[in-house]
């Protein structure tokens, strides 16, 4: 209860300092209160597991066997190789700057869960043991850099980050030309570099696969299988590829009144109706069939989306 009443001040304070006008009694927040708990406790465990993948990764796999990362992580696991320090020591203290730089400077509620994300990282490799499960340098990079990605997925899903090097891309693109993945492939040539250098190149082609392998990891975690396309048909039957769409497929649709243009001097005909609408990438091929079942000449363009929100669009149900 004590909980809850809390989390009714906190909504009514957000609401007062936006200037929204009060959503009426207690009673009618109790619904809003539960979502917002539901919420935190999701995201809370979703950090929960994101610490003790990454931490089997790296304790499991990467760190008995001299292996690295990228970012941060990388660069505690060489240090630890090179000083022989704790990993656990050295993650705390190589984040702490990204972690001011974000606090300060860009998002104070994503700096303070992932401060708590890195600490508790920290606690996990300090305290618990991980069974070494397997020797083979292969195995090593493909499935160390799969715990760890899953790890760090995890967490970006709860709202933090365990790499420091994530904040600094940011930061960097805002005060440079470069983009935030230029910044981070800048940062990973030096640690790999640095890992050919100091342990040996074939160490660090096996890290770099490790990276590779957590990388594609936290894409999918973050994107999942429901990766988006959008796709704008423009065919002479749009009405029939409208309601195909929209009763077969499930999906919203938007249509634009468009004009066709060909030749040299671009004549023109008469209007059309163009449909737009997102789909899954699983989804994509039964589009295209229905598409062609219906008019074999429809002109299709297709295009990767990042993330939707809204719309008739099935999307997975993670909070």
């Amino acid at each position: 209860m004590l909980i809850q009443q809390l989390i009714i001040r906190s909504i009514l304070r957000n609401q007062n300092a936006e200037g929204l006008p009060p959503t009426g009694s207690n009673g009618s927040l109790w619904p809003q209160a539960w979502r917002l708990l539901r919420r935190q406790l999701v995201n809370a465990a979703l950090m929960i597991a994101g610490i003790f993948s990454a931490a089997l990764g790296l304790k499991g796999f990467l760190l008995p066997n001299d292996f690295i990362d990228g970012g941060v992580t990388g660069i505690s696991l060489l240090t630890a190789h090179v000083t022989g320090w704790p990993l656990s020591v050295l993650i705390v203290i190589i984040n702490a700057p990204f972690l001011l730089l974000a606090y300060f400077h860009l998002d104070r509620v994503v700096a303070v869960r992932s401060i708590l994300a890195i600490l508790g990282l920290a606690i996990v490799l300090y305290f618990v043991s991980f069974p070494v499960l397997t020797h083979d340098k292969l195995l090593i990079s493909v499935f160390g850099g799969f715990f760890l990605g899953a790890g760090i997925g995890l967490t970006i899903r709860g709202g933090g980050v365990l790499d420091g090097t994530e904040i600094l891309s940011v930061f960097a693109s805002r005060k440079s030309p470069l983009s935030v993945g230029d910044v981070i492939l800048l940062i990973n040539v030096v640690i790999f570099l640095a890992a050919a250098w100091i342990l040996s190149v074939e160490t660090a082609l096996y890290s770099l696969l490790a990276y590779l392998s957590a990388s594609k990891t936290v894409d999918f975690m973050i994107d999942g299988l429901e990766e988006y396309t959008g796709v704008t048909i423009i065919s002479k039957r749009s009405d029939a590829i409208r309601r195909m769409i929209t009763e077969q497929l499930g999906h919203g649709v938007t249509i634009y009144a468009g004009r066709t243009g060909y030749g040299g001097h671009g004549h023109q005909q008469e209007g059309l109706d163009i449909v737009f609408t997102a789909v899954t990438r699983l989804e994509v091929t039964r589009l295209r069939s229905e598409v062609e079942a219906i008019d074999h000449q429809a002109f299709i363009i297709m295009h990767s989306i990042k993330d939707t929100k809204g719309g008739l669009i099935k999307k997975r149900p993670l909070h």
